[in-house]
């Protein structure tokens, strides 16, 4: 079959278009059914040649035209082949096309979305952006999206990473709205910085890709939850490991030199006296055999315990205010009331080495509890005091005199809440010269507890 629509039972492309010289815009016309393999060109029914040429794109059912001129103007046709009940029939159909300059008047399609803006996107993401087009109902205006003049799905015709959608649109009274998308599947670092025009006959408008801004309010929030969580940890390791790390500080930067304090004694040992002999040893064992045994002869300490280092003659209030102000630390046992509490709440010797730990001298305190005390209140004040500013280190086992270790977790709570060594046992001489009273360590005999 020939001639410009003479099959009528293949109305492929029966309205005629006008080419709107907008150059150098493009236009596009309705011209044929998909699948057309030629275009041509028609002077006249036998003088037709093949459109061919950079101006020209097919591109599904539309023509699109670049930079038109009076000279597109005549009939184009569409030469298709097609089988019917096993015959082959080249079948043609055309349209005329006109050419008209035209003012831009309200004719402009409007692009409302994108408005040239740039959109913030992670690597590797898919991105859908839409092209809202307002334009008049009989427009015959492309629209499409474009990468460096190039329509998308032909720029990226071999990776398809991006593509352009099918264009939609929503009737109006006065206009219609177009909407076409562009779908980037998975957005990397070259499409960054690259314009991707929106264009609607010869209105155009582009989006930018780029990387997102980084969030220093995210980064605020972390660094602080960051820094509370080290705190937190710090704090927690530091309560547990504590003892341990101060301990192997000491030993490792002890200082071997003397420090003239004024201080003879590294603790004043104050504890009850049981009357029943079962009572009485078990104190006895803890304070003039497991004490010296750990502190002074494995630590180094030394100790002042009344009934060990007082020496005859003294009065013993003088030897208590003498001896507990040559002391850097206090150590007070403490029994529960069932071994001998009651007997130690009024006596002076208590009450003297308190009032000098607390009111004159300020030395720190040390409360060792032979066994647990459930109710301090019948304590008296000042240990009271003692047990709610300084706490308690309470004795494990039994008190049978069987050899102790500095390392176990007992005699660390005890030589943590003791002063450094800050030098070397003192020698005879040394002890000599700091005697009170002008007696020598030497000679001191341990006095029976009256």
């Amino acid at each position: 079959a020939t001639g410009f629509g003479s099959l009528s039972d293949f109305p492929l492309c029966t309205r005629p278009c006008a080419l709107q010289s907008r150059s150098p815009r493009w236009g596009c016309r309705p011209c044929c059914s998909a699948g057309c393999p030629s275009l041509f060109q028609c002077l006249s029914e036998q003088d037709c040649k093949e459109i061919k040429g950079e101006r020209f794109t097919p591109r599904g059912i539309k023509l699109l035209v670049n930079n038109v001129s009076a000279e597109d103007r005549g009939n184009y046709a569409c030469l298709a082949r097609l089988i019917h009940m096993g015959k082959v029939y080249m079948i043609l159909n055309g349209i005329t096309v006109n050419t008209k300059r035209t003012g831009y008047g309200g004719n402009i399609p409007k692009i409302i979305y994108p408005k040239n803006n740039s959109i913030e996107v992670q690597p590797g993401t898919t991105l859908i952006v839409d092209c809202n087009i307002t334009d008049t109902k009989d427009n015959t205006n492309l629209r499409c999206w474009r990468v460096n003049n190039t329509l998308v799905d032909d720029y990226y015709k071999e990776s398809k990473r991006i593509a352009e959608g099918i264009e939609t649109h929503v009737p109006f009274q006065k206009h219609n709205l177009y909407t076409v998308n562009i779908t980037f599947f998975e957005v990397k670092m070259e499409d960054y910085g690259l314009p991707f025009m929106c264009h609607a006959g010869v209105s155009t408008a582009y989006i930018m890709l780029q990387l997102p801004a980084p969030d220093f309010r995210a980064y605020l929030i972390g660094g602080l939850v960051a820094l509370t969580v080290v705190a937190v940890s710090v704090v927690w390791l530091y309560s547990v490991f504590k003892i341990d790390v101060a301990l192997w500080y000491r030993s490792a930067f002890h200082s071997t030199g003397t420090t003239e304090d004024g201080k003879l004694y590294d603790a004043y040992v104050l504890y009850p006296k049981p009357h029943q002999e079962s009572q009485s040893h078990a104190v006895d064992t803890l304070v003039l055999k497991v004490l010296p045994e750990v502190l002074e002869r494995q630590c180094g300490y030394k100790l002042f315990i009344f009934g060990r280092d007082e020496f005859p003659g003294q009065a013993v209030a003088d030897v208590i205010d003498v001896s507990s102000r040559l002391c850097r630390r206090l150590i007070v046992i403490l029994v529960p009331e069932s071994l001998g509490l009651g007997l130690l709440k009024n006596m002076s010797e208590e009450q003297i080495a308190v009032y000098n730990a607390l009111v004159q001298d300020g030395i720190k305190v040390i409360l060792i509890e032979l066994e647990k005390i459930e109710d301090y209140a019948a304590l008296p004040e000042s240990i009271q005091y003692i047990r709610q500013k300084h706490g308690a280190v309470q004795w494990s086992g039994d008190v049978s005199g069987q050899p102790q270790c500095a390392k176990s977790a007992f005699w660390k709570k005890v030589r943590y809440r003791m002063p450094p060594r800050r030098y070397p046992p003192r020698s005879p001489i040394q002890l000599l010269r700091h005697t009170p009273h002008g007696h020598t360590a030497l000679g001191s005999r341990r006095k029976k507890r009256s």
